[in-house]
Order: C-alpha cells, then sequence, then structure tokens
C-alpha cells in the first residue's frame, strides 16, 4: 500500500446537511485531544474583533470565520468531498470507480491545521484556518502538530512508499521517513531553461494522485517504480534523497 499525503485546500465546500463531526470516529484516533484542543481554540479567536487579522484572511472570508465558531454542530462530509480546488478537482474522487475510491481511501491520508491528519473518508464539517496561523494557547500549528503527527503517523507509514504532495506550509507538520519518501515537483522548461511551476503544479500533483489511483497493475513500492508509474503519462525525473532529504519526483512540462 502507498501513502499518499495531501494539503487542504484553502477553500472548502461545506456540507449541505448531515450529522456533525465525530472527534472519536476520525483516523489516528490519538489526536482527539489535540483536535478538541484546536477546536476550541479556532472557535475562540474567530468570535474576536482582530479574527481576521489572526487567521490571515480578508474581509471577504469573514463569512468562514464565523462558521468557525460552531464547527462542533456544523454538517460534515467526507474529507473528499469537502476540500475541494485545484488538486481536488485534478484527482477527481467523484469520477473514479468503487474499487478506484477504496484506494483512496486507504491511500490518502490530508495534513490539516485544525484535525492533525484525517484520512480521506473522514467526515469533517468545512472551516477556515491554514498550518501557518498561531492559535492562543497552541502557538504556530506546524509546531503544535509536529511531534503529535510523528508518532501518530509512524505506524502508518511504516514500510509505507510515501509520496508528498503537500506545500511547504503543511510539510513543516510532519516530516515522513525519507529513505521512503518522495517530494513531487512540477518544472516548466522553455528554451532551454527550467523554472519551477508554482499553482498550475497543484493541478499536475492531482492528476499524479488520479493516475496511481487508477492504472493498471501493482502500486509502486520504491521511488523507482514511482518514477517508472509518473514516466507513463508525463516526462519525469527522479532525483535521489539522502540520509536527512526524501528523494524528488520532478515533472517536466515542455513548450
Amino acid at each position: 500500500m502507498v501513502l499518499i499525503l495531501l494539503p487542504p485546500s484553502e477553500g472548502k465546500t461545506p456540507a449541505p446537511s448531515g450529522p456533525a463531526v465525530d472527534l472519536g470516529s476520525l483516523s489516528f484516533p490519538q489526536l482527539e485531544v489535540a483536535r478538541k484542543e484546536a477546536l476550541e481554540a479556532l472557535a475562540e479567536v474567530s468570535g474576536r474583533e482582530d479574527a481576521l487579522e489572526v487567521l490571515g484572511v480578508g474581509p471577504s472570508l469573514a463569512h468562514d470565520v464565523e462558521r468557525n465558531r460552531r464547527l462542533a454542530t456544523e454538517p460534515a462530509a467526507p474529507a473528499h468531498a469537502v476540500y475541494s480546488g485545484v488538486l481536488y478537482e485534478a484527482l477527481g474522487y467523484a469520477g473514479l470507480t468503487p474499487a478506484q475510491r477504496r484506494r483512496a481511501d486507504d491511500w490518502v491520508v490530508v495534513v490539516s491545521a485544525l484535525w492533525g491528519a484525517v484520512g480521506f473518508a473522514d467526515r469533517v464539517p468545512a472551516y477556515r484556518l491554514s498550518m501557518s496561523a498561531a492559535l492562543p494557547g497552541l502557538g504556530r500549528l506546524a509546531s503544535y502538530w509536529k511531534p503529535l503527527l510523528a508518532e501518530a503517523l509512524a505506524k502508518r507509514a511504516a514500510g509505507e512508499l510515501v509520496v508528498d504532495c503537500r506545500s511547504s506550509t503543511y510539510a513543516a507538520a510532519y516530516a515522513p521517513p525519507p529513505a521512503a519518501t518522495v517530494t513531487v515537483d512540477v518544472f516548466r522548461e522553455r528554451n532551454g531553461k527550467r523554472s519551477v511551476v508554482s499553482h498550475f503544479a497543484k493541478h499536475h500533483r492531482g492528476d499524479l494522485v488520479r493516475h496511481l489511483l487508477t492504472r493498471r497493475g501493482k502500486a509502486p513500492a520504491t521511488p523507482e517504480a514511482l518514477l517508472a508509474a509518473a514516466a507513463e503519462k508525463w516526462e519525469a525525473e527522479l532525483v535521489p534523497g539522502t540520509a536527512r532529504r526524501p528523494h524528488s519526483l520532478a515533472l517536466v512540462l515542455r513548450d
């Protein structure tokens, strides 16, 4: 089995109806106490006059911040339905077959500023919080979650190939074993010069995850096997890691 790490999307789709989040039912139950603390701290700060400033969002997101005050009772939906945006649109969970959806539910973990880490099928409400934020009593969330995630994800990552599609903000909260981890970068090459693709990279990371979920054959178990799988669809290169740095898979787009 593969472990695919995704960042949450900034924008989220609220569930129209349904039961509220059950913290005890989420994956990695050892995080339940920390999740309660994060929920309470977020609700508290979201009711302050300086909430938008503390959370680092603009006035157009005031409604989302107001929702943060009642997340314990807001309707919840599977994480794959709540998280939206470029990466998740390219992944296209709704268009997967039942077998491919089961694979996604088994393989994908979303690293979250509010929940720590959740499985793709875990039911959560829409919220507004970034890993770069600091909450009262908790401090910077990447630092808050880092020791907790190291313990909670240790068993899940053990012996698996980890495909890390997170942004640097979320990568700061958990460092998987580097020898078995491959980060995913996207480059554009034009006239012999290569540059990093930023926003559109989300699309290709989502597309890579979809390819891994839908392709025939065995799941890749090594960085080299992941390179071979990626090369079925992209021009791809693998930069070997070190004892402290993960491998890097480069998807190269040429004009």
